[in-house]
């Protein structure tokens, strides 16, 4: 049975009658944005005036753009070849570039305002998106000049963007060569992957090195995409007065340096445990010393039940009605409305992912299912994804868009319902396996987490004085893994490649997307404890939390739950809660 999405809530076709009058709906709305910009009063009446018609007319223009980017990118990413798709997106985004010099004048007046502050407290409209003007007025020292802005934006098109679309489309049609029980085939990428959680040790190790030798196909593509994307991240931050990299992803994030840097505190604290988890899982599976990372997701105990995509919409709705009703509404509603692509097939795009579409009040989930427990569980972290976006529907398009750090908080914390509910049903050699199920995704986030951000750190360094090459990029991963991982690993088996593999690196807006995984787990476990602590409290609670991350900064979220982030102590307390489960698995196994 196909298990795939409907887009015909956006559009029926890339040729319907709505898909080409929002095209021409677009540039008019270009157009007023342009007019906007071209006069500025001086009075406070006028300036209020101007100021609300430009907040109208951008959320406006923010649901048609989304709605008809949406469309092609979703498009896309199950059919990366659809040539109607790809050039609608380049059609569109091209549009889109003709604002960066409306919108970076409006940025520079909105900048220049001396009383901004009473011009906001004069309007309803105003004090709604008072966070959003703010940002705009503190982040005006980061905008060049509106022909800068300009030339950037255009530039991108057949840059970065051109860049990421190429890494895409080669990684999406990649055909591994592997050998299954005698017989040659050539199978996709996201399949071979998944067979790291096959119960036969042979295929896992098979699915390895086949997958490493495809690798070996693209490597030079893969390089030069990553080498283009971040050296013009490089150009346009110095261009624009961020320190790096870094810097300009926490403000972009709204995360305080402070904030990184007591949680990667505490992370480092606490590395030696995860070392221990892995070192006994390779004793468990009769490895002497470290853990080979084509063992990192052998399953251990009995977890060999598959699930049918039935069985794993009836058991993620029925445990989130545990938690709340209207969590559990939402569930069944993405599952009976089509609003999940679940099917892993040829020139579909690897992992999963949920775009929250506010123009029409849903969501559309991608993932690559296979019936495995993982699967359930990455079903369940997308829906959290919805859920989340579903809590901002009564906010403006403007005040729904939320920091990536934060973004990771609903997801995780769904994965937790799921995954405490499996524990609870089933007997204890099941109930061990989910338990080192969870251990093992908890040093995902956690441990590799950490190694991608060191190599995503070292990457920008060296770029920044020239090309990087494939053998550069590639002991830069294994130093990387080294330092995350220890001892827990075996160095003779890790993954030189995993820079290929993992998309947010070939993302020019979303630099150092690794420790938002992180940040969204460890404060998600934090939540989830308070929740045992008083659930019917925290249940009336945890939805205006959510409502809440479109317009304010990390710390300030955090704080509406009496949470210190920039305490090193919340982290490790959070960390504490992994290692009383890390400590329970090497006592039982």
């Amino acid at each position: 049975m196909e298990h795939r999405w409907s887009l015909k809530e956006l559009y029926d076709s890339f040729e319907s009658k709505e898909f080409k009058e929002d095209l021409i709906r677009c540039d008019k709305f270009i157009d007023k944005i342009k007019e906007i910009s071209e006069t500025f009063a001086d009075s406070k009446e006028e300036n209020i005036k101007k100021l609300e018609n430009y907040i109208s007319v951008d959320n406006e223009f923010f649901h048609l753009s989304f709605k008809l980017l949406s469309f092609c990118q979703l498009s896309l990413s199950v059919e990366t070849t659809n040539v109607e798709a790809l050039k609608y997106l380049e059609v569109i985004e091209e549009k889109i570039t003709e604002l960066a010099e409306p919108n970076t004048k409006v940025a520079k007046w909105i900048g220049k305002l001396q009383n901004l502050d009473d011009i906001i407290g004069s309007s309803t409209i105003l004090k709604e998106h008072n966070f959003y003007l703010k940002e705009i007025q503190q982040n005006n020292k980061y905008v060049l000049s509106e022909k800068e802005e300009t030339i950037i934006s255009k530039m991108r098109n057949t840059g970065s963007s051109a860049w990421s679309k190429l890494q895409d489309l080669t990684l999406s049609n990649l055909l591994v060569k592997i050998n299954i029980n005698g017989k040659e085939e050539k199978l996709p990428l996201t399949v071979v992957r998944n067979m790291a959680y096959d119960a036969n040790d042979n295929i896992r190790k098979t699915a390895y090195i086949a997958e490493l030798a495809a690798y070996s196909e693209i490597e030079d593509v893969s390089a030069a995409c990553l080498n283009g994307i971040k050296g013009e991240v490089i150009t346009v931050d110095k261009l624009r007065g961020y320190k790096s990299p870094l810097e300009e992803s926490l403000i972009s994030s709204k995360m305080d340096q402070k904030t990184l840097d007591s949680m990667f505190s505490a992370i480092s604290e606490y590395l030696p445990v995860f070392r221990k988890y892995f070192r006994k899982k390779a004793q468990i599976l009769s490895y002497k010393g470290g853990l080979p990372f084509y063992e990192m997701f052998a399953p251990i105990g009995k977890s060999s039940r598959k699930y049918t995509f039935e069985e794993a919409r009836d058991f993620i709705v029925e445990n989130f009605k545990t938690f709340s009703d209207k969590l559990a509404d939402y569930a069944l509603k993405a599952f009976n409305n089509k609003w999940i692509d679940a099917e892993p097939r040829e020139g579909k795009v690897g992992g999963a992912f949920c775009e929250n579409l506010h123009v029409i009040g849903e969501s559309r989930i991608m993932s690559n299912f296979t019936g495995n427990f993982n699967d359930v569980v990455t079903l369940a972290h997308e829906l959290g994804h919805g859920y989340h976006g579903a809590c901002l529907l009564k906010e403006s398009a403007i005040n729904s868009e939320y920091p990536m750090p934060i973004a990771e908080t609903a997801s995780t914390f769904c994965e937790t319902i799921i995954k405490k509910a499996a524990t609870d049903k089933v007997d204890k050699e099941e109930s061990i396996s989910i338990l080192e199920t969870e251990i093992s995704d908890c040093a995902q986030v956690i441990v590799d987490i950490y190694s991608r951000f060191l190599f995503e750190s070292e990457v920008f360094k060296k770029r920044e004085k020239g090309s990087i090459s494939v053998e550069e990029l590639k002991s830069i991963m294994l130093e990387a893994q080294k330092k995350a991982y220890g001892d827990g690993l075996d160095s003779n088996y890790l993954h030189p490649y995993m820079w290929i593999c993992k998309p947010h690196y070939y993302s020019a807006d979303f630099n150092f997307y690794n420790y938002p995984y992180a940040f969204g787990l460890l404060f998600s476990k934090g939540l989830y404890s308070i929740y045992l602590k008083d659930k019917e409290k925290f249940v009336k609670e945890y939805d205006k939390l959510l409502a809440l991350t479109g317009k304010n900064k990390i710390f300030d979220i955090a704080k509406f739950m009496n949470i210190d982030i920039n305490s090193v102590s919340f982290w490790k307390e959070s960390l504490e809660l992994i290692k009383e489960d890390i400590d329970k698995f090497i006592t039982l196994a």
